[in-house]
């Protein structure tokens, strides 16, 4: 029998989607599952994106440019310079999804064996990701005694060997909902700057900063112009997820010709995601004034459920849609599973994502779980009941 290649047994299942089977299961019993356990928010899509395809009278879908529509890219420079980033349309390239972006600035920055430091938890496909590249994460742990900030710079000059290129933020974090703040960005800038090392910037949840926090992107950090290389996705900013569609974006000049050369690899990304994407920019403010107006509802509502239950703690996060929570559990990944197979409250229960396979030190996460709260606020209330009513009988809770 022919054998499979050492990478694909190294690859990782998805832990965010590896409880599917007993949730497709538990549907067909007829129960109501409360999906927590990924980032698919209920937000409506931009009417004026939907509308362009709709009224789309292509005659032929052709490739398009390897690095993006033209005119899209342009349109798309324009937008981050309203979030005070100053960056030409030939500095960024178009992706299939924030996913593709990530993998091409692996493979452009990176040789096999070469190691990135990831502060962990960090979004589970970082793994996959890595193991495509052929290059080793090496985390350092963030704790949520504290909400998850960066820890020491001290520790990260622990972690640094021959070996090590780069380090990768995600800002604001998935799956911690923490928000770095000006000092910490910087002082990763000074890192970066005195080592010779990347900067890796997912930024995919920068419209979603609560409390008044402003948001800064590693690209208004000067003086580090051929280190920094942003990745971005409009998945999440216009609840769009299935459209495809990111961005890659440096200013150093050799990314971008060798990032394109990986581009050319696939020939182009989604045609009609780049034109719904482009009209989507014209998304009026009053879009995201209400999707945050709802984000913070969510947030709170389920910040609030998690505090009253004892021996629980849950982060008041900063940005993006998740909330990390410890919860009195003796095994995360147990638990979730559980909820799926053997427990129901009105014929209800809730769909998690065990924290464990967000990181990569093994033992942790073990009682966390990240909630994203994307659903509407009726149906998130009733995930919480239906969660606090499950802890009140999992023969595993430890308080």
């Amino acid at each position: 029998m022919p054998m499979i290649s050492s990478r694909g047994k190294t690859m990782p299942p998805s832990p965010i989607r590896k409880l599917v089977p007993f949730a497709e299961a538990a549907r067909q019993d007829g129960r109501i599952i409360y999906h927590l356990n990924i980032g698919q928010p209920d937000i409506a899509t931009p009417e004026i994106a939907l509308n362009k395809i709709k009224s789309n009278n292509l005659k032929v879908i052709e490739y398009s440019h390897s690095a993006g529509i033209e005119s899209y890219r342009r349109k798309l420079a324009d937008y981050y310079k309203r979030w005070g980033i100053s960056i030409d349309y030939t500095q960024l390239m178009v992706t299939t999804g924030g996913s593709e972006a990530i993998i091409f600035a692996f493979m452009t920055c990176f040789d096999p064996g070469d190691e990135v430091i990831v502060p962990e938890p960090f979004y589970a496909n970082y793994n996959g990701f890595a193991v495509q590249a052929g290059i080793v994460i090496r985390p350092i742990t963030s704790r949520i005694e504290n909400g998850y900030a960066l820890p020491a710079i001290a520790e990260f000059e622990k972690l640094i060997t021959p070996r090590t290129k780069g380090i990768l933020i995600c800002n604001p974090n998935n799956p911690t909902g923490y928000l770095y703040s000006p000092a910490e960005l910087h002082s990763l800038k000074d890192i970066i700057k005195q080592r010779n090392l990347y900067l890796f910037a997912d930024e995919v949840y920068k419209e979603f900063c609560y409390d008044g926090q402003k948001f800064l992107s590693v690209m208004q950090l000067e003086g580090v112009d051929e280190n920094v290389i942003v990745l971005d996705s409009i998945s999440k900013r216009y609840s769009a997820c299935g459209m495809r569609i990111g961005t890659l974006m440096s200013r150093n000049p050799r990314i971008m010709e060798t990032a394109l050369k990986f581009g050319q690899a696939r020939l182009s990304p989604p045609t009609y995601g780049q034109i719904a994407a482009e009209a989507a920019i014209d998304t009026p403010p009053e879009y995201f004034r209400q999707v945050l107006e709802e984000y913070v509802q969510r947030r709170d509502l389920v910040v609030r459920e998690i505090s009253q239950i004892k021996g629980a703690l849950c982060p008041t996060p900063k940005g993006a849609f998740y909330a990390p929570a410890r919860l009195p559990i003796d095994d995360a990944d147990h638990f979730c599973q559980w909820l799926l197979e053997e427990f129901e409250y009105k014929n209800q229960t809730v769909m998690l994502a065990p924290m464990t396979g967000f990181y990569a030190t093994p033992g942790l996460g073990k009682n966390e779980v990240r909630i994203g709260y994307v659903l509407n606020v009726e149906s998130l209330q009733k995930a919480m009941t239906c969660l606090k009513e499950a802890l009140k009988v999992y023969p595993g809770r430890t308080s």
